[in-house]
């Protein structure tokens, strides 16, 4: 019967394949496997999603400590979203440094599988340091919008969980079509703006457009949004992982996808609320 069930279920499994949160969900919306008796669990995907934000909790004390040690030599002042910030070259390093290991960990927990329950713990360090940076160093003296960015944070996988258990939003073909189209509108309007920036003909007007508050709110709210829908299709994904009864490897996977869309969600909260804060603390 259980082997009935996971060929039932493979024309829904194609369907949701369309669209996936991530690269890492969308990989595994296409896996085929079936195990009888060391299949994955919701108990099991739990547990690793756990040990992947607690990494990043690592990332956060790391931080920490690094920005003790660097805190020597030349300094640079920025005005980061409107709050004043002063940096040593050493911190500057290492938050660049950061930066660039989110990415290559990033890619090699998605596509090199055996390796994401390491590569995606590291992952999620670099994650840590960088919350830990934005609300210790950029945000001194107002470290408490990271706890609230934090509570908004999980109202919303709250609030997502509920629906999505619900059926009160449904994972159909409309309903990807929908975020797609606001993805790739969002980040093609991003990627503009960047090459823009860069051509002295139109960088002055991508750095007017940059600096508009109304701009900032918009684009941190659709964002939100997008990575708030991305969690109704990870909770899909983990479904099919769980019911489809794909080995217990496979938790690993599931687990760090949805980690990796609650950091992002996360960051994208914390975006939002220093655009106001910096707003509000320059006027």
């Amino acid at each position: 019967m259980a082997r009935l069930s996971s060929n039932n279920n493979t024309a829904t499994k194609e369907r949701r394949s369309f669209l996936s949160s991530n690269p890492v969900m969308h990989r595994l919306d296409k896996v085929n496997e079936f195990s009888e008796t060391d299949s994955a669990t919701y108990g099991g995907i739990a547990a690793k999603t756990v040990y992947f934000l607690l990494f990043s909790v690592v990332g956060i004390a790391v931080e920490r400590v690094l920005s003790q040690m660097l805190s020597t030599g030349q300094t640079f002042d920025l005005n980061i979203k409107g709050f004043h910030v002063s940096l040593y070259m050493g911190e500057v390093i290492a938050l660049f440094a950061s930066v660039i290991l989110a990415i290559v960990f990033q890619l090699l927990a998605f596509f090199a599988k055996p390796t994401t329950p390491v590569t995606g713990a590291l992952y999620c360090v670099t994650q840590g340091y960088m919350i830990s940076f934005t609300v210790f160093k950029v945000l001194h003296g107002f470290e408490y919008l990271g706890l609230l960015a934090l509570a908004i944070t999980m109202t919303i996988v709250l609030v997502m969980a509920i629906l999505y258990a619900t059926g009160l939003i449904r994972v159909t073909k409309k309903f990807r079509m929908v975020m797609m189209t606001l993805f790739i509108t969002v980040i093609a309007v991003s990627l503009l703006m960047l090459v823009g920036s860069f051509i002295p003909a139109t960088s002055e007007m991508v750095m007017q457009i940059r600096n508009n508050f109304a701009v900032s709110i918009g684009f941190s709210v659709v964002f939100i949004i997008i990575a708030s829908l991305f969690l109704i299709c990870d909770f899909a994904t983990i479904d099919h992982v769980v019911q489809d009864r794909l080995p217990k490897k496979y938790e690993w996977q599931a687990a760090f996808g949805l980690s990796f869309t609650v950091l992002w969600l996360y960051l994208k909260v914390l975006d939002l609320i220093m655009t106001i804060a910096g707003n509000k603390n320059n006027n």
